[in-house]
């Protein structure tokens, strides 16, 4: 089998015709509390939405695998078992390497102490590419690619929206540090650019407006490169908001996102998607109440959900969580209001005029994340409703690790 076989396919997208469906009480019903699950339909309807969304475009996308950090995810996600793909970490690239992904970018700044590993994933068959925007970075680059005698590949990182790090396209020391490795021995390969400030705007218009401008910076900063004589091939932007509303691409050769695979509650309070479209939940159980309190407790606190707040400065705070039923339906405004190590304490959003519902000791619960990146990274494993609504459970494994 090769790499693309490996990845190519996976799980099927509809259930074959006179097999019922099975509720997700059924599935779920074996599985200890708290638990990460996967609606997988969700999740490839996720996928396919933007894979739709950007082909009129003619652009690559290069997905982020940093939230799933899960092989069996990834196979759904590439469209082609050997890449592009996008990582956060170097054993995310290991990992993915080592699956058959041929084509990676490490889109964190790259430190001169994780060039060995660089190297060793470039020698043994991975184009690893890396990121950096500074003379400092550039040199220690240079200096390793010339010892390996390895050009690896760089894209240096523009400054789009002062999110973060990077360079302003009319920046001058852009020209020095594409001079520094293509004279060096390096290889230039191209300028990425990362909108996240996207994320503190909310509604299409908005984020249309942070895509033009992702554009608009990394082309400037490629023509730039181009007009000084230096090699510019790729253009790379990008975030889960821009990449849904970005309405002109030219220039830009390829995307990244990553969240849109599973979204969460912060992507839905700024109108990328809608609750129905969140693949990820945590499960958990009822385990007492304090009525005079309108509390309901459960199993489930920050170490199952992560203490982020993501909605806490959006229009409708969302607490730690979003409560739904078993089978995923959102109930009413009761939220994770608070929550300790390993309790949870739902109640009415303030200002509901809702009641709070009736949920004896022993009722199970699924959870919606603010942040699916955080919530993800608490668990060793995906308890997956599969697509095929007559599949039993399935058990994906993910990991952890820098």
């Amino acid at each position: 089998m090769t790499d693309a076989d490996r990845f190519a396919g996976g799980a099927g997208r509809s259930r074959p015709p006179g097999l019922p469906a099975l509720l997700s009480s059924d599935r779920l019903g074996a599985l200890p509390t708290p638990s990460l699950i996967l609606d997988e339909a969700r999740m490839l309807r996720n996928i396919d939405r933007l894979r739709a969304r950007l082909a009129p475009h003619g652009v690559v996308l290069r997905p982020h695998l940093k939230t799933a950090k899960s092989v069996e995810v990834a196979r759904r996600v590439l469209a082609d078992g050997t890449g592009p793909a996008t990582v956060s970490t170097l054993k995310e690239a290991e990992v993915f390497a080592a699956a058959g992904v041929r084509d990676i970018l490490y889109a964190v700044g790259i430190a001169p102490q994780k060039l060995d590993r660089v190297l060793a994933l470039r020698a043994a068959g991975c184009d690893l590419s890396v990121i950096l925007d500074s003379r400092e970075q550039a040199e220690a680059v240079a200096a390793a690619a010339r010892r390996a005698d390895d050009p690896i590949p760089v894209l240096i990182e523009i400054d789009s929206d002062g999110h973060r790090g990077g360079l302003r396209p009319e920046d001058p020391a852009l020209i020095g540090i594409g001079r520094l490795l293509y004279a060096g021995g390096a290889a230039l390969r191209g300028v990425v650019t990362h909108a996240g400030e996207s994320y503190g705007v909310a509604g299409e218009a908005a984020h249309a407006a942070f895509a033009e401008r992702e554009r608009a910076a990394a082309v400037a900063a490629a023509e730039a490169l181009r007009a000084a004589g230096l090699p510019c091939p790729v253009v790379s932007v990008g975030s889960t908001p821009t990449a849904h509303a970005a309405r002109d691409l030219t220039g830009v050769t390829e995307v990244r996102a990553g969240v849109y695979v599973f979204f969460d509650l912060v992507m839905a309070g700024i109108g990328v998607c809608s609750t129905d479209d969140i693949a990820l939940s945590v499960l958990a159980t009822v385990i007492g109440h304090q009525r005079e309190r309108g509390w309901i407790l459960v199993d489930a606190g920050w170490m199952a959900l992560s203490r982020d707040r993501g909605t806490a400065n959006q229009a409708v705070d969302q607490g730690y969580g979003l409560a739904c039923d078993v089978e995923g339906r959102v109930i009413g405004d009761l939220i994770l209001a608070a929550a300790n190590q390993e309790h949870g304490i739902l109640a009415l959003r303030p200002g509901s005029t809702g009641l709070l519902p009736d949920l004896p000791v022993g009722t199970r619960l699924r959870i919606l994340p603010n942040h699916a990146c955080a919530t993800a990274a608490q668990f060793d494993g995906y308890a997956v409703l599969r697509a095929d609504g007559a599949a039993p459970l399935a058990q994906w494994s993910r990991f952890g690790g820098w």
